[in-house]
C-alpha cells in the first residue's frame, strides 16, 4: 500500500477499529455478570490479539489497571508486528471504559484506543503521549464553540465565570446548561454549586472517557465536562477532543497525602508538574492521532451491543484529527462466521 509520508496513520486506522469492536465482543460475553475483571481481560486478550495483525512498532504511552489492580495493557507494553518498515506509534487505550458498568449490565461502557504515529522512521514514540503519573486529574472538558472563543475557559477562575463563557458561546442561558459529573462525594461542591446557578447536572457512576468527549460531540446534550477523573481516562479523552476540535484542561489532583509524597519523590514530580494546567494539544501531540471506540452498551456517543437475525451488530467512531474527520460505523457480524483474534493462543475463535 502506497501511503503518504504525512498521512502514515491512513495505512492502520480501519484496524484499531476492528481492535475496538473485537474488544467489545470480547468484553460483552460478560455483560451484566457482575465480574469486571474478567471483561477487561477479555478485552484486553482481544486487542492484543489483534495487534498481531497490524503493521506497527506500537508502545503503550497510556494503558489501564494501574488504580485498582486490574487486568490490562500496561504503560511500555509493545504492541504491533513490530516488523521492520512497520510505522512507530504511541497508543494510549481503555479496553474498557466502565468496567463497573459492564459488571452490572448498565449503559455507558465503551471500549477506546488511540493511536499517534511517528512522521519519520526514526522518531521516539514516547514523546507523543505523556505518562502521567498520578492516579487522577481534575478536569473542565467543553466543545469547539467555547474552545475557538476569544474568551478562554480557566481552571483557577470561579465556577461561575466558566459557566458564563460557556453559556455565552452556546448562546444559552445559565439555567438551560447541562454539565455531565461523575457521582461521588468528592464532588458534592460542584454539585451543588452548578445547582446554585441553576445548571442541570448529570451524573454518571463511571465512564469519564465519554463523558469527557460528549460536549465536542454534536446533538450530544452536554456542555460541559468537569470533576475528577483518572488521568489515563484524560489523555485518551484528549485524542478525540482534538480530532473534535473541542478543549479539556486538567491537572493533576493527588489523592492524599501519600501519593503527593509518591509523586514527588518516587515518580520526580516538582510541585511545578502538579499545578501544571494541561490542554489537549499538550496531552494529544501533532496531527496524526487517530481515535477509535466502539459501544459495549449505550452511551450518549455510541449505541451498544445487539443481536438481530443471526448477526451482532456493532456501532465505532473513527476520527482522525489531520483533517477533523468523524466516522460513524456500524458493522454486523455474522454469528456464524464471525471470529475474534485472542493473543493468549495467538489463534481465532467463535464469539
Amino acid at each position: 500500500m502506497n501511503v503518504r509520508p504525512h498521512d502514515p496513520e491512513r495505512a492502520i486506522d480501519l484496524d484499531l477499529v476492528r481492535s475496538t469492536e473485537n474488544a467489545a465482543l470480547a468484553a460483552w460475553k460478560w455483560f451484566g455478570k457482575g465480574d469486571k475483571n474478567q471483561a477487561d481481560a477479555a478485552a484486553a486478550d482481544a486487542i492484543r490479539g489483534m495487534f498481531q495483525l497490524i503493521e506497527c512498532k506500537g508502545l503503550v504511552r497510556i494503558g489501564e489497571g494501574r488504580k485498582d489492580e486490574a487486568p490490562g495493557i500496561f504503560t511500555d507494553e509493545k504492541l504491533g508486528t513490530w516488523n521492520e518498515g512497520a510505522i512507530p506509534a504511541a497508543i494510549a487505550l481503555d479496553p474498557v471504559d466502565g468496567t463497573t458498568l459492564t459488571a452490572k449490565g448498565l449503559p455507558g461502557a465503551i471500549s477506546v484506543l488511540a493511536v499517534t504515529t511517528c512522521e519519520n522512521p526514526d522518531d521516539d514514540p514516547r514523546n507523543l503521549f505523556p505518562a502521567i503519573a498520578s492516579h487522577y486529574m481534575e478536569k473542565i472538558a467543553v466543545g469547539p464553540a467555547v474552545a475557538e472563543s476569544d474568551v478562554a475557559i480557566q481552571m483557577d477562575v470561579p465556577l461561575e465565570a466558566n459557566l458564563g463563557i460557556i453559556a455565552g458561546q452556546l448562546r444559552k442561558r445559565l439555567r438551560d446548561l447541562v454539565a455531565v459529573v461523575l457521582d461521588r462525594p468528592r464532588h458534592q461542591a460542584i454539585i451543588d454549586d452548578l445547582r446554585r446557578v441553576g445548571c442541570g447536572v448529570r451524573l454518571i457512576s463511571d465512564g469519564d472517557v465519554a463523558a469527557a468527549i460528549a460536549p465536542s460531540l454534536p446533538d450530544s446534550g452536554i456542555d460541559l465536562y468537569l470533576g475528577i477523573g483518572g488521568s489515563p481516562e484524560a489523555v485518551i479523552a484528549a485524542a478525540a477532543i482534538k480530532c473534535l476540535g473541542g478543549e479539556q484542561l486538567c491537572r493533576i489532583w493527588p489523592k492524599n497525602e501519600e501519593e503527593r509524597v509518591q509523586l514527588l519523590t518516587e515518580d520526580n514530580c516538582s510541585e511545578e508538574d502538579l499545578q501544571k494546567i494541561w490542554a489537549v494539544d499538550e496531552m494529544a501531540q501533532g496531527d496524526h492521532i487517530v481515535f477509535a471506540a466502539t459501544g459495549i452498551s449505550d452511551s450518549p456517543m455510541l449505541r451498544g451491543i445487539r443481536y438481530r437475525d443471526q448477526h451482532c451488530i456493532t456501532q465505532s467512531v473513527l476520527m482522525r484529527a489531520r483533517n477533523r474527520t468523524v466516522r460513524l460505523i456500524e458493522a454486523h457480524h455474522d454469528l456464524e462466521r464471525k471470529t475474534i483474534r485472542i493473543e493468549s493462543t495467538s489463534k481465532e475463535t467463535n464469539l
